[in-house]
C-alpha cells in the first residue's frame, strides 16, 4: 500500500528548504500533502504554520537555485523600471522588475517555479534577465504599492483563473461576458481581499473620484482608486451578481454573493447598496467560514470567563446574550458554543440575517422579510420542531424578544445578541424595548460583551511609559513594580501597520440571584455595574490591560477599542 506522505517532494520551495536542512524530509512531504489539501500555496502553509519564515524560504531557495537575494525594503518603489514588463502580466505571474543594470534587468521572483515565464519577461523588455529571490510578503507588497495602475488593469487583465471563478446567487450560477473587463476586475477585487484577509470592501463614489477600501483587522485602507467613470459598471455588476435590481438606484438593497473557489471551497459575500450624493455605495461582507475557528478555547477569555461561560451553555434551558457592536465577533462566539454543543442528541435551530457560517448538523434558516418570514415568525415555527437549542441572530424589537424569552423559560436553550456598550446596560435596553422585569430576571443565564483587539506582530517592540501614565490608563501600582512591559507596533513584511489577526476581550457576567432581585426592585444599570464589581466581574477594559499586559496588543490598540 503506498502511503501519500512518502510522495517524492516535488515542490521547489521545499526541495530548497530540505537541501538547505531548514526542514527534514519527512516534514516536507507532510507539508506538501497537508497544503495540497487544504488548497493553500506551500509558502502560505509553511509561514501560516510557523515551519518557515518568508526570509528563510527567500535565502534557502536563493542558495538552492544560485540565485541572489535582495530585501525589497531598500528599494524607493518610484524607480523602479514600471514600464518594461506588462502591469497585467507582473499581477498574474507575481514578479516584478527591481532595476536595470546596462543590458540587463533584475527580477524579483519568490518561487523558482516562477523560472519557466521569464522567458516572456525577456521578450516583453528585450533585455537579459536575472531572476533574484525576496521574500513572498514583500513581493506582494510592492507589486500592490508600485503597480495598481487600474485603467491598465480594465484594459488588459487577461488572466485565466479569473475567468474560470464561478459565482451564484440563490443557489443559480451566473455567466457574464457583457462587460468583461469590469467582470474581471471585480473578480480581482475579490480574491485579493480574500488573500489580504479582508472582512468587508467598500465601494465608494465621490464628486471627483472613486475609491475601493479592504477592512483588514477592524481598520479601512485604501486600496484602488478606479476611474469615476466606471463607477455606474461596478455598481450595475455587483447589483447583477446579487440578484438585485440595477434600476432601482433610490432606496437601499441588500443581496448575496458566493463565490466557488474550488469544488470543496465556497466564500459568501454579503451586500448591501445605499444611494448616497454621488452614486450608489455599496459594501461586501465576506461570509469566509473556513476562517472561522469555532473553539471556545480560542476566543480569548481568562479562566474564570471561559468557567461562567462553559457553565452558562451547560444548562438544559435560559437565554445567553452577546452584546457588542456590528464587527465584534459576536457570531464566531456563538457559533462556537453551538459547535461545542451539536451532537447527535441535540435538536439545534438558528434564524439569522443571513446564516454566516454554515454547519453541518444544525438547521440554519436565512431571514427574508419580503416572503414574511421574520424573526419573530421563524421563531414561532420552531418552537412546533422540538428544538432542545435555538440561535436567534439578533434581538431587534419586542415581538423577537418576548417570544426569545418564552422559549427560555420553557425549556429550550436560547442564543441572541443584542447591540449595548456593555453587559450591565443590556438590562436597561431590554426594558427600554418593552421587556418586563420578571421576564428578564427569570430567564436570563448571563450576558456577554465583547469586543475584538488587533494582536501585535512578532516585530513588536518594548515601549518606554512613565509610571503616571499607567496609572492613568488602569494598570495597579502592583502590576507597574512587577516589571510590567508594554508593547508598541512597528511594522513588518508579515503584518498590517505592526498587527497581525485579532482577539476578543470580554465582560462575562453571569446573572446571580442578587442581581435578579435588583432587576425586580427596577435596579439601574449603575446597581448593577457595581454589583458586577462586587461580585468580581471582570470589565472589557480590564480584560484588555490583561492583554496589553501578557504583550497580545498595545495599549493604543486598546484605547482605540474601549474607553476608560
Amino acid at each position: 500500500m503506498n502511503d501519500p506522505a512518502q510522495k517524492r517532494i516535488q515542490d521547489p520551495i521545499l526541495t530548497s528548504l530540505v537541501n538547505t536542512r531548514v526542514l527534514a524530509e519527512d516534514e516536507a512531504r507532510l507539508a506538501q500533502l497537508k497544503a495540497k489539501k487544504e488548497e493553500q500555496s506551500i509558502s502560505t502553509y509553511l509561514v501560516d504554520n510557523s515551519l518557515a519564515s518568508e526570509l528563510q524560504i527567500a535565502t534557502s531557495c536563493a542558495a538552492n537555485y544560485a540565485l541572489p537575494l535582495m530585501d525589497c525594503d531598500a528599494l524607493n518603489e518610484k524607480f523602479l523600471p514600471a514600464d518594461l514588463i506588462d502591469e497585467a502580466f507582473i499581477h498574474a505571474n507575481r514578479i516584478v522588475p527591481l532595476f536595470r543594470r546596462g543590458g540587463t534587468l533584475f527580477v524579483g521572483i519568490s518561487n523558482p517555479s516562477s523560472l519557466h515565464i521569464l522567458n516572456e519577461a525577456e521578450f516583453q523588455s528585450q533585455l537579459s534577465i536575472q531572476p533574484v529571490m525576496v521574500e513572498h510578503g514583500k513581493l506582494l507588497d510592492l507589486i500592490r504599492s508600485a503597480f495598481s495602475s487600474i485603467n491598465t488593469a480594465l484594459d488588459n487583465m487577461d488572466v485565466d483563473s479569473l475567468d474560470k471563478l464561478s459565482f451564484s446567487s440563490d443557489g443559480k450560477e451566473q455567466e457574464d461576458t457583457s462587460d468583461v473587463p469590469v467582470v474581471r476586475f471585480i473578480s480581482k477585487i475579490l480574491m485579493d481581499a480574500i488573500d489580504s484577509g479582508a472582512s468587508d470592501i467598500h465601494f465608494e463614489p465621490y464628486s471627483q473620484d472613486y475609491r475601493i477600501r479592504y477592512r483588514q483587522d477592524g481598520i479601512l485602507r485604501k486600496v484602488f482608486s478606479p476611474p469615476l467613470a466606471i463607477g455606474n459598471r461596478l455598481a450595475s455588476r455587483l447589483k447583477v451578481m446579487a440578484r438585485l435590481n440595477i434600476a432601482e438606484k433610490r432606496i437601499p438593497q441588500d443581496g448575496q454573493i458566493t463565490l466557488r473557489l474550488s469544488q470543496h471551497r465556497t466564500i459568501g459575500f454579503r451586500v448591501s447598496t445605499c444611494p448616497t450624493l454621488h452614486g450608489e455605495k455599496i459594501v461586501l461582507r465576506l461570509l469566509n467560514t473556513s476562517s472561522a475557528n469555532l473553539s471556545i478555547a480560542s476566543l480569548g477569555m481568562d479562566a474564570k470567563q471561559l468557567a461562567d461561560y462553559h457553565a452558562a451553555i451547560s444548562q438544559p434551558y435560559g437565554l445567553i446574550l452577546v452584546t457588542g457592536p456590528t464587527g465584534s465577533g459576536k457570531t464566531v462566539t456563538q457559533y462556537s458554543a453551538l459547535s461545542q454543543l451539536n451532537t447527535p442528541d441535540k435538536n439545534i435551530v438558528t434564524i439569522e440575517d443571513p446564516v454566516e457560517i454554515p454547519m453541518d448538523g444544525v438547521n440554519q434558516v436565512n431571514i427574508k422579510v419580503k416572503a414574511g418570514l421574520t424573526f419573530a415568525s421563524a421563531l414561532r415555527s420552531f418552537l412546533r420542531q422540538d428544538p432542545d437549542i435555538i440561535m436567534v441572530g439578533e434581538i431587534r424589537d419586542l415581538e423577537t424578544a418576548e417570544i426569545s424569552i418564552k422559549a427560555a423559560q420553557t425549556g429550550h436553550l436560547v442564543f441572541s445578541t443584542l447591540h449595548t456598550n456593555d453587559a450591565p446596560q443590556t438590562l436597561t435596553r431590554l426594558l427600554n424595548i418593552g421587556v418586563a422585569p420578571y421576564n428578564i430576571a427569570s430567564s436570563i443565564l448571563l450576558i456577554m460583551a465583547q469586543r475584538l483587539l488587533r494582536t501585535l506582530c512578532t516585530c513588536k517592540q518594548a515601549d518606554d511609559i512613565p509610571e503616571k501614565t499607567l496609572l492613568e490608563e488602569g494598570f495597579s501600582e502592583e502590576e507597574i513594580a512587577a516589571d510590567l512591559t508594554i508593547y508598541h507596533p512597528v511594522g513588518c513584511s508579515r503584518c498590517t501597520n505592526g498587527y497581525r489577526g485579532r482577539i476578543g476581550i470580554y465582560q462575562v457576567m453571569p446573572i446571580s440571584e442578587q442581581m435578579e432581585r435588583m432587576i425586580l426592585d427596577g435596579g439601574t444599570t449603575m446597581d448593577i455595574q457595581q454589583r458586577a464589581a462586587t461580585e468580581g466581574i471582570t470589565t472589557m477594559r480590564r480584560s484588555g490591560l490583561n492583554k496589553v499586559m501578557a504583550g497580545i496588543t498595545s495599549l493604543e490598540e486598546l484605547n482605540r477599542v474601549t474607553i476608560d
